[in-house]
């Protein structure tokens, strides 16, 4: 746990009726740097150890203290225990932040386990000897338990052959028997009942479209995107901004910048692969806000197999996407400069429509209203020249088949062909709502994208000492965003119509106004060369993978001049269990 909290580490052991219950921590500081806010934390009969941030803690520290609450520090973990004292289990309903905890009334014999609304923190349990284990990571949990956990093979081809947004379609994870305690909930465990763990949710998102006009979704959006980010950079060590040269980031940027008057720091990858080059937008947003900027330029070679191999090692697992090995060059060089905090747009996307099918779901759902030529019209000027997946630039793709999800489990079946036995798992989807477009980004926002990425920036962050924070997700930002009627989000052929609105006058135009998504990723050749003999060589080399995969199959598509995008993933989540499976032996 070094890693995750290089400042401080105790533990202490607490008796629960007739179990012994023992609680570790290792410190990142934060808020208040003192002591006094060590962890385990103790107040009275209350122990607590926190892993996140409680990010109105001010706020909830002045109505705690009218209501008579005395505090001794200042931080945020305090905060929590007189939150417990005052509210019971329904203080999280209170809480706006990123949370796993686990919280003992030693007064009432009750342990109270927590996880924040999006999964931004992460919280793994599993059962052994008898007894209950949870920690932050897989590696910390195995040495609690004392055992090294089973690989799980389904869960690794399901990744290889279905891609990384299969991975939260169940509740398995990279090891049997091991799982994640559930986003949203909490669970009251008994000292006389030690062994029952039922997690309730204390929070459902739904989307509960309410009677709006244009701008008044924009003037909604910009004050609550602003207030998010103003809590989110509440610190008393240094921080930071990743910035790429969408729209996202460079809001949070251009925020700091011109409503709280911070000459921010920023961090951009650059990949010289036009597809993916970004500088020309990065760059508008430096010259425009005065920030500094540590550009990282990525470079093939063959350091980066060292670089992933010790990545996935610290990962316990794969790492999901290539985007995730990209951030991992970020976290280093953010704590290089010194830095404890980085700020991300993770979320936008799920929030505000930001990829190239929700055009096509946004036309579906308007296909009856007056405004639906005009929707068409402005797509095949203004989006069609982007597209390059076929199925996307079909106006119509849901029309006749509202369930197509074809795109999104991509050439599965030709890469289950390169299977030693047959694999195949159907595509499913947690329904939200009726609106075909908003149930597609809350799947995407809990399921299929955004769940990926907070556990990979997390574990990338954790690993150089940093905390990584999310503006977009935020519960009154979201329960907001979800309340704008579907029609309003994509306007005069934009995506994320709303924002880029509500960024009107804070956010410089060649970002807000630019049309063309490249989104936080790299081009695998960028990372891997796969003219180089040796790389070839190695992908093909012994392993244990290929007691799965077939080693002849995958050499004949290893010497190909060309493949697609999708081809490009499966050889990139090929690579990773290879060298996740190699480690294990």
């Amino acid at each position: 746990m070094h890693r995750r909290g290089p400042d401080f580490r105790s533990h202490v052991t607490l008796n629960f009726g007739d179990s012994a219950l023992v609680l570790l921590h290792s410190r990142l500081s934060i808020i208040d740097l003192d002591a006094r806010s060590n962890q385990p934390f103790k107040r009275g009969s209350i122990t607590v150890v926190f892993n996140g941030e409680i990010y109105n803690y001010l706020e909830l520290r002045n109505e705690l203290q009218q209501a008579g609450h005395r505090f001794t520090t200042d931080s945020d973990t305090e905060v929590l225990v007189e939150a417990w004292r005052a509210w019971g289990t329904s203080c999280t309903d209170r809480f706006e932040g990123m949370w796993a905890f686990a919280l003992v009334d030693s007064s009432t014999g009750q342990l109270f386990v927590s996880r924040d609304r999006f999964g931004e923190k992460p919280l793994y349990i599993t059962r052994a000897h008898g007894g209950m284990y949870f920690a932050s990571e897989v590696k910390t949990l195995q040495a609690l338990a004392g055992q090294r956990f089973e690989v799980n093979h389904d869960h690794l081809i399901r990744y290889v052959v279905n891609g990384h947004k299969s991975l939260y379609k169940t509740d398995e994870t990279w090891y049997r028997n091991v799982w994640e305690f559930p986003i949203a909930s909490s669970v009251l465990v008994r000292a006389e009942r030690p062994d029952e763990w039922l997690p309730h949710s204390y929070w459902t998102p739904r989307y509960v479209p309410q009677p709006m006009s244009l701008d008044e979704a924009v003037e909604g959006t910009r004050e609550r995107l602003i207030e998010s980010v103003g809590l989110r950079m509440r610190s008393d060590v240094p921080l930071a901004f990743c910035l790429s040269g969408g729209v996202d980031s460079a809001s949070m940027v251009s925020i700091a910048a011109k409503k709280f008057n911070v000459t921010a720091q920023t961090f951009s990858i650059i990949d010289r692969d036009e597809r993916y080059n970004e500088d020309e937008n990065i760059q508008a947003t430096i010259d425009d806000t005065g920030c500094r900027c540590t550009k990282i330029v990525l470079e093939p070679g063959d350091r980066n197999i060292d670089r992933l191999r010790d990545l996935i090692a610290y990962h316990d697992a794969p790492v999901a996407t290539i985007s995730y090995f990209v951030h991992a060059l970020l976290s280093e060089q953010i704590s290089a400069n010194g830095y404890r905090i980085s700020v991300s747009g993770t979320g936008a996307d799920e929030l505000f429509t930001g990829y190239y099918d929700h055009f096509n779901l946004h036309m579906y759902e308007t296909r009856n209203r007056a405004e639906f030529n005009r929707f068409k019209t402005d797509w095949e000027r203004h989006v069609l020249g982007f597209v390059r997946h076929p199925d996307f630039q079909r106006h119509d793709l849901y029309f006749a088949d509202p369930s197509k999800r074809d795109h999104i489990y991509l050439n599965r079946d030709e890469f289950a062909a390169m299977l030693k036995q047959p694999f195949t798992e159907e595509f499913t989807e947690t329904r939200y709502s009726d609106d075909l477009l908003r149930n597609r980004m809350m799947n995407e926002m809990f399921h299929e994208v955004v769940r990926v990425i907070l556990r990979e920036d997390d574990l990338n962050s954790m690993r150089y000492s940093i905390e990584n924070r999310s503006p977009f997700l935020d519960r009154g930002l979201f329960e907001w965003a979800y309340s704008i009627p579907s029609h309003l989000l994509i306007g005069e052929g934009y995506n994320k119509y709303v924002l880029r609105r509500a960024m009107e006058g804070i956010l410089n135009d060649t970002v807000r106004l630019s049309r063309e998504k490249k989104g936080f990723n790299a081009s695998i050749n960028s990372i891997f060369d796969f003219s180089n003999s040796a790389h070839k060589e190695y992908f093909l080399s012994d392993s244990e993978v290929f007691s799965f995969f077939d080693r002849d199959k995958l050499s004949k598509l290893l010497n190909r001049e060309s493949f697609p995008n999708s081809y490009k993933k499966f050889l990139f989540n090929f690579i990773n269990v290879k060298l996740f499976l190699d480690a294990q032996r």
